[in-house]
């Protein structure tokens, strides 16, 4: 089993590059946010997911393993294959996708090619308990300084009123749950909707999300 190769890149594709180790070249399928950092003739190491079928064994590459770590994920969900998970990856970072995630933003998911909304609502609903068990490097979610994608605390009702009024004002579900998670962070847990509706507009207006 192939996890890891390091090596030159010896050529690049649409969707696939490959990497030459010691006159071996493998041939490995990337999101395309991967391919743009690569380039032909540079070193390069990436993080292998290998996937074995009874007609070809296919290789995943991933420059991060947060990267990998949600191309598994992603793939655990009914009607999600590597193609699909790669397309999202492709769309969003590892960052981004646990802030959709958490906000329930389906539009987000839509953005990738094979994703329609009954699928997205699906990845949203499977993922939302398990997303916070990938290890993502120390990164925090701007919305509350969320480490996992659990739902949001013991205020979520509150929260959740004031991300759905701005939704309605017309703001995207993830920059509305951006901006309520980070005026909850200023005004505490125990603010009313009506506070933290005040408060996420003034951020919004000023261009103040993180």
């Amino acid at each position: 089993m192939i996890a890891k190769l390091k090596g030159l890149i010896d050529s690049l594709g649409d969707d696939w590059a490959v990497v030459d180790c010691n006159g071996v070249g493998y041939l490995v399928t990337c999101s395309a946010k991967t391919l743009a950092r690569l380039e032909a003739g540079t070193a390069c190491a990436l993080f292998v997911e290998t996937q074995v079928r009874e007609d070809a064994i296919s290789l995943f590459g991933f420059l991060e393993t947060g990267e990998r770590d949600w191309f598994r994920l992603l793939t655990t969900v009914q009607g999600v294959g590597a193609k699909v998970a790669l397309a999202i990856l492709s769309v969003a970072s590892p960052e981004q996708l646990l802030q959709i995630i958490a906000a329930q933003d389906k539009t987000g998911l839509t953005r990738a090619n094979g994703v329609g909304p009954k699928l997205a609502v699906r990845i949203l609903t499977e993922l939302k308990d398990k997303a916070g068990k990938i290890a993502l490097g120390g990164f925090h979610a701007a919305a509350g300084a969320v480490a996992s994608a659990a739902p949001l605390p013991a205020a979520s009702g509150r929260l959740e009123d004031a991300v759905s009024a701005l939704v309605n004002l017309g703001y995207k579900r993830l920059e509305a749950f951006q901006a309520v998670g980070e005026a909850a962070r200023e005004l505490g847990d125990e603010a009313e909707s009506s506070a933290l509706i005040r408060a996420a507009l003034k951020r919004l207006g000023k261009g103040l999300l993180a």
